[in-house]
Order: C-alpha cells, then sequence, then structure tokens
C-alpha cells in the first residue's frame, strides 16, 4: 500500500490491485482509525473517522481529485504535498 501523502497524523494510502474492489477510494489513517474515503465526494465511505480529521481528508481529496483518479486507474503512485 503506497502512501501517497502525509499531514495533521494522517496517512493517505492507496492499496493495490484497485480495480478489483471499485469504487475509486483512499484510505486514510491515524493512530486508531482506519477507513475508506471516495476519491469522487471525499466522503468516509464506511466505519468510523473523527470529524475534523474527514474534512482535511475532503479537502486533500477535492485538492487532488485529479492525481488520485490518474493513480487509481494507472496504479502508478506519486506522492502528493501535504496540507499546508
Amino acid at each position: 500500500m503506497p502512501t501517497i501523502s502525509h499531514f495533521y497524523g494522517i496517512i493517505i494510502v492507496m492499496y493495490l490491485r484497485n480495480k478489483e474492489h471499485n469504487p475509486p477510494h483512499i484510505h486514510a489513517i491515524t493512530q486508531d482509525f482506519d477507513a475508506p474515503f471516495s476519491i469522487a465526494t471525499g466522503e468516509l465511505m464506511e466505519g468510523e473517522f473523527p470529524l475534523k480529521a474527514q474534512g482535511l481528508v475532503k479537502e486533500f481529496i477535492m485538492l487532488y481529485q485529479k492525481e488520485l483518479l490518474e493513480m487509481w486507474e494507472t496504479e502508478t503512485y506519486v506522492k502528493l504535498p501535504p496540507l499546508k
């Protein structure tokens, strides 16, 4: 699972073999949580994640949506700058 970015204690990853488990999404991981977020909407797909951190993850996804979708389709991963 390549790490795409890391900010404010949140690690953003995308698991390999993505096309086998659509819809396109990333995982946001903190010390206590690991949850999938939709690349299309930036919304939490299932599970629990702190509300403030959900907003940060959504902001990140919306900022880099095009790049994330390209990574999903090509399975070519690149590091993206963190939120500041």
